[in-house]
């Protein structure tokens, strides 16, 4: 019976032993849980991240519309820590390691999408901490404490990657293969999309006008290369042209919709950076975008009177902005446009022809090519009113005619008056571009006190996230140390602006 029951263990031995890896792996895999993914998936997500809720605290610290509900959140920039765009660029790198499995050319769609992408990450993060991980970044177990790059190094790169893409997608559409899957924004196609890249590199370009010395960077000579040949980089030619993220009733709703109009209706009122500039204009978008004060009409004004309507300081205390909305002192936002339907009145413009024309406009004006910033700002006016239906040729050419929009004659004036137009054209849309264009311009004067927080002060940048202070600290105290003095606060100035 014991010699059996050793028979019986060794027969068992043999025959798991005889097993192959493969026989032990196939029951290890979870069917379940997908180890690999097509790019065309890859790239769905990766658009996804693109997109910016417009609304809510973008739309405060960009100064367009205020919370007066403390419950639901206040107007203060008491920054802290933001975050980091790695796990998305990860997902980019993987979508070109899928698609180089399935057999792709190095010159293929996914490619060119990437490089883009990775461009628009480094932007947004550059945007918010100053130097950043770059060339170090994304290589995992390699190297898993990167260093920091300078934000000029960053900025170079951006550069070099738009007009890589750029480069890519002209290669692709004379070849013929102007597709790509996966694509939420512009159905696939390349040649809509070169036009986005090379929009989106003259923001860049526009973003880097207190470092146009920067002779390596050449920023003015990238400038006059995309107005000097527009085959080679072809740009918007209106709002048709827009990266816009289009909402979907009962699917991905606007952000304001009849669901919580009931909430919201006393409990945001409309900003004096932005309503007060406009009325003060005499503009018919004021019209569209808000609705009059209670308590100026029940005085007596009427809803087509431009005084009717009036925004409050970000400045403001909490406690006073509410006391007053609630007596019906202050502007709301139209309440029939952006609560009107789930699916929202306008799309979310990602970069829009709209700036772009005045970005164009403010690069001519500065020198940096030949061109007619008049035409180009009129055109950046044009589209706006547009983007809201305003068309009338009359009511158009009476706002136009005014003294307070023609262009003056010296370039301060000019540039004044083109960041301004810039910043009404991007309410609700482009991301923080609105705060982006204020520090580095000053230009709408933002307005700041008690209920701005952070002792009344704007803030310039945020402090790295978290985790850097732990998993990648030595390089965190470096990169303080060469920007900041050693600090990670929010008031101090990036190389960008300085």
């Amino acid at each position: 019976m014991k010699n059996l029951f050793y028979d019986c263990i060794w027969i068992a031995i043999l025959i798991f032993s005889s097993c192959s890896n493969d026989s032990f792996l196939e029951f290890a895999n979870d069917p379940n849980k997908p180890t690999s993914a097509p790019a065309s998936l890859i790239l769905n997500r990766a658009l996804f991240d693109i997109y910016e809720n417009p609304t809510g605290s973008y739309a405060r610290w960009n100064q367009y519309y205020l919370c007066n509900y403390n419950y639901y959140g206040n107007n203060e920039y008491s920054w802290t820590t933001n975050a980091f765009d790695f796990y998305t660029l990860k997902n980019v790198v993987k979508m070109i390691e899928e698609n180089k499995k399935t057999g792709a050319p190095d010159l293929n769609g996914y490619n060119a999408m990437a490089k883009f992408l990775k461009a628009y990450f480094s932007y947004r993060m550059t945007m918010r901490f100053g130097d950043i991980p770059m060339s170090q970044a994304l290589l995992g177990s390699e190297n898993t404490a990167p260093s920091y790059d300078s934000q000029k190094q960053v900025f170079s790169q951006i550069l070099q990657y738009l007009d890589d893409a750029n480069n890519d997608m002209t290669s692709l559409i004379n070849s013929g293969k102007r597709n790509v899957e996966g694509d939420i924004y512009y159905g696939g196609d390349l040649v809509k999309w070169q036009k986005a890249v090379n929009s989106f590199k003259i923001r860049v370009l526009i973003q880097l006008s207190k470092r146009v010395s920067e002779s390596d960077l050449r920023i003015k000579e990238r400038f006059a290369e995309i107005l000097a040949n527009p085959g080679k980089f072809p740009i918007f030619n209106s709002n048709a042209d827009n990266l816009s993220f289009t909402y979907i009733a009962n699917i991905n709703n606007y952000p304001l919709n009849p669901g919580n109009e009931g909430f919201d209706k006393r409990r945001y009122n409309m900003a004096a950076t932005y309503l007060n500039t406009l009325v003060a204009m005499q503009d018919p978008r004021t019209f569209v975008v808000a609705d009059p004060a209670e308590a100026l009409i029940a005085a007596g004004k009427k809803p087509t009177d431009f005084d009717a309507y009036l925004g409050a300081s970000n400045g403001e205390s909490l406690d006073d902005m509410t006391f007053k909305m609630n007596k019906g002192g202050y502007s709301a936002i139209n309440q029939k446009r952006y609560y009107g339907t789930y699916g929202g009145p306008e799309p979310g413009v990602i970069v829009g022809y709209v700036e772009m024309a005045e970005n164009i406009a403010e690069g001519i004006t500065m020198g940096w090519s030949a061109g007619d910033a008049n035409e180009w700002y009129t055109k950046g006016i044009k589209a706006s009113f547009s983007f809201y239906g305003i068309n009338d040729n009359a009511t158009i050419n009476n706002y136009l005619n005014q003294d307070i929009i023609k262009l003056k004659s010296s370039a301060e004036s000019k540039l004044n008056q083109i960041i301004t137009q810039k910043y009404l054209g991007m309410f609700l849309n482009s991301g923080l571009e609105g705060y982006y264009n204020w520090r580095r311009t000053g230009i709408p004067a933002f307005l700041a006190g008690v209920g701005t927080g952070n002792s009344g002060v704007i803030p310039f940048r945020w402090q790295y996230p978290t985790a850097e202070r732990s998993a990648n600290a030595s390089n965190y105290t470096a990169t303080l140390s060469s920007q900041y003095g050693g600090k990670d606060d929010i008031n101090l100035k990036m190389w960008l602006i300085k």
